[in-house]
């Protein structure tokens, strides 16, 4: 299945595609694609809808973040060996964790907005894993159980924040409009190998991304086990994975997100995501 949350900020309501494409609204099974929709139980009832029964969604709507009251928003850093060396950095030892407040999480089309004094804005292609059960001490041959789905992440990053205030990750990666995600969260059972999926990501047309998820110095599920090891990841909780080459920061000369920028983001079978940039008042 793809599960979206369509509708106005603070009030998606929560919806399935079809097989034409078209949204179908799902509100009378679920009150969001949240964390209590995305346990297995809750998944497989889902499943079994007939999406001919549900009610057609018509017009031209938003896509809001394809999970809803996010619990964490964890990310994963240099965890494409390439991307690691065209930024200087040594290969780690262990999967490198930083976390996105969720006051940065908007839908994969809405604007992103550039803080006061932004002059480092860089953009990031990440796969993102969404968990569906509690998850605590699980072994890398089992971890895959626990997620629900995938869907599209931009990691979006001021690098002045983040590598030149004291060195704080977090500060980079947290602006608001700095996570978009989506469109669509597509269930684990449609994403038979998440290690081989093509992802891309362009600047007003210009290609600056282009990898596979095949190229992970730690793969899904060795992230999520060693996650797992030091506490417990639950429902609605998701992972953004690592991003490959490409990025702004690791450019000869650098080159950082302008105010009217359009940014073009894709994953294999996750849809696109498309970001306009602007700068806050």
């Amino acid at each position: 299945m793809k599960l979206v949350r369509y509708g106005a900020p603070g009030a998606e309501l929560p919806g399935l595609i079809d097989a034409e494409g078209n949204i179908r609204d799902l509100s009378a099974h679920v009150a969001d694609i949240d964390g209590a929709a995305l346990g297995r139980e809750s998944l497989a009832a889902l499943a079994a809808l007939n999406p001919a029964d549900l009610p057609l969604v018509s017009g031209d709507v938003r896509y809001g973040a394809c999970v809803g009251s996010i619990g964490k928003y964890m990310c994963i850093g240099l965890n494409y060996a390439d991307h690691a060396a065209e930024t200087g950095a040594d290969i780690p030892e262990h999967p490198i964790l930083f976390m996105k407040a969720n006051s940065a999480v908007v839908g994969p089309n809405d604007d992103v907005v550039m803080p006061r004094g932004s002059t480092m804005s860089d953009w990031e292609v990440e796969l993102g894993v969404v968990i569906g059960e509690t998850c605590k001490y699980v072994s890398e041959a089992d971890a895959l159980n626990y997620v629900a789905g995938y869907c599209v992440c931009n990691d979006v990053s001021e690098r002045e924040f983040q590598t030149m205030r004291t060195g704080q990750w977090t500060k980079g990666k947290s602006p608001d409009t700095y996570g978009p995600t989506g469109p669509w969260l597509v269930t684990a059972d449609e994403v038979p190998d998440p290690q081989n999926l093509s992802m891309r990501l362009d600047v007003n047309g210009e290609r600056m991304q282009t990898g596979n998820t095949k190229t992970m110095i730690f793969t899904v599920a060795q992230v999520i086990s060693h996650l797992s090891q030091m506490f417990t990841l639950h429902p609605g909780d998701v992972i953004s994975t690592g991003t490959p080459p490409g990025v702004g920061m690791g450019m000869k000369p650098q080159k950082f997100l302008k105010v009217g920028d359009v940014m073009e983001v894709e994953i294999e079978g996750l849809g696109v995501q498309r970001q306009k940039v602007g700068m806050d008042a």
